[in-house]
């Protein structure tokens, strides 16, 4: 799919667990290695049958890297959105491979004042659709009223 860019400094605190713990002490900062994993436990959290799932993360550009086979497009778009609506994320680059060809989903960055049946009528014409957009984006989303300006949401066609 390529680059999507998100906004920087507003997203979902990195909180997960590492896939691999390290030896060392915590630091203040993590290490970039630290990050990767901790993006990777994130997707892998998903459970979204991604194989051969790899993460990079570069502290310098804030730039995380998927690599994988995703089973749908569904679970590919999920997994590049989890990791761009962390907090210290400004890009990610997209390298992972569809099982089955889809089309893709378009993305919609949340505006100021936006709800999920905001974002329906005007996508598509209907407020009463916000169920779509919000099962779209499960498990990302626990609640459709817990949206946030900045955050990236997959909108189904």
């Amino acid at each position: 799919m390529g680059f999507f860019d998100f906004v920087k400094g507003i997203g979902k605190k990195n909180n997960a667990q590492p896939v691999e713990q390290p030896n060392a002490p915590a630091a203040s900062e993590p290490s970039a290695q630290e990050t990767a994993n901790k993006l990777l436990g994130l997707v892998k959290g998903l459970d979204l049958g991604i194989t051969g799932l790899s993460v990079g993360y570069n502290s310098t550009t804030d730039l995380a890297t998927l690599k994988g086979e995703a089973p749908s497009q569904a679970a590919r778009e999920k997994a590049i959105l989890v990791v761009g609506n962390v907090d210290h994320v400004a890009r990610v680059d997209d390298q992972m491979t569809v099982a089955t060809a889809e089309p893709e989903s378009k993305f919609y960055t949340v505006q100021s004042g936006d709800n999920l049946s905001k974002i329906a009528k005007e996508v598509y014409g209907d407020a009463n659709q916000y169920p779509k957009i919000f099962e779209a984006n499960k498990p990302m989303l626990k609640d459709p009223d817990e949206i946030f300006p900045g955050q990236v949401l997959r909108i189904p066609a």
